[in-house]
């Protein structure tokens, strides 16, 4: 062998030394950052079980009988004890839980699990350090995301009231890839490399789960009967399959098989509205280009900023 191909090998080792020593040090730093098991559970209402009619899950609507709503709220309630019982059982060491549906309000603190290593965010847009901003608590100390109660994206069939956080979306494409609500929120997970890990919902959830997310656990606990009427589980099984599969998706975790959402930066985001009117104006915010009569888009260069382009909502808000 050649004095030049040893030298070569020689330093071509030592590189190899060297990069194994910085990525030692930079699990050991993401360790230092995250200690023990830390799990953000974003609850949604739409997909969680025993709500099964328009009137339960869009209860602030007009005409809603107060009885229902009153019910529908204390399903939720329990089931998100059941989940913050199974997680905490499986192991996790603090749990940040957080109520997004139609804003958050939907949560009987009074009813609550008391534990302290659980926190509450009644809200889905609150204050961290002094900033206002979407999802508290989410950040870099996070393991991995659960996504709870969760409902299937605008337009598809044989689901439970499907949607992408408004009427007026008639799609949403992250690089020319369409995603729901799901997608959305596991894309501003993935600003910190936060892992999706749980999806629980109606089966048309828990299919787009596994086709958007392949590996990630769902929790199918009813299924459409009708675009506004759903039927399922009873409650105690529907908790059971739930705590069941928490486990299994903390398990998967732990083994280190859970990845982030990274799309490519900067990302096209792009919106498709069911309106001219809608479209006309989200072309007016700063840095949207109006594609056609129903379509704008812009160029993202965080994914915090998924929906920020367009709604204000993320990070360091007004």
């Amino acid at each position: 062998m050649s004095s030049s191909r040893k030298l070569s090998r020689r330093t071509f080792l030592g590189r190899a030394s060297a990069l194994t020593a910085l990525a030692n040090a930079a699990r050991g730093q993401a360790s230092a950052q995250r200690p023990g098991l830390k799990i953000y559970i974003h609850w949604d209402m739409d997909g969680a079980n025993g709500i099964f009619t328009r009137e339960q899950a869009w209860y602030w609507e007009p005409g809603v009988r107060e009885r229902v709503a009153a019910e529908a709220r204390q399903l939720l309630t329990s089931q998100v004890n059941s989940l913050s019982a199974a997680a905490l059982g499986a192991g996790v060491t603090e749990l940040i839980v957080c109520d997004t549906h139609h804003g958050g309000g939907n949560f009987l603190p009074d009813k609550l699990l008391t534990d302290p290593r659980i926190t509450y965010h009644y809200r889905s847009v609150g204050m961290q350090d002094g900033k206002r901003r979407w999802m508290p608590g989410l950040d870099q100390t996070v393991h991995a995301l659960m996504l709870p109660g969760h409902h299937a994206k605008v337009g598809t069939a044989g689901a439970f009231l499907p949607h992408t956080w408004t009427l007026q979306w008639a799609d949403f494409i992250i690089n020319g890839q369409s995603a729901g609500e799901i997608g959305i929120e596991t894309c501003y997970a993935g600003h910190w490399d936060i892992p999706l890990i749980l999806v629980q919902g109606d089966e048309a959830a828990c299919d787009e789960t596994r086709q958007q997310f392949p590996g990630v656990v769902t929790a199918a606990v009813k299924r459409a009967t009708g675009f506004e009427a759903a039927a399922g589980l009873d409650p105690e099984a529907a908790h059971r399959e739930t705590a069941r599969r928490a486990a299994e998706a903390i398990g998967v975790l732990r083994a280190g098989k859970a990845s982030p959402f990274k799309p490519t930066l900067p990302m096209t985001v792009r919106v498709r509205m069911a309106t001219m009117e809608a479209a006309a104006k989200a072309a007016e915010r700063p840095n949207v280009r109006r594609v056609d009569d129903h379509t704008v888009e812009s160029r993202v260069g965080q994914q915090c900023d998924v929906v920020k382009w367009l709604l204000g909502t993320g990070l360091d808000m007004a």
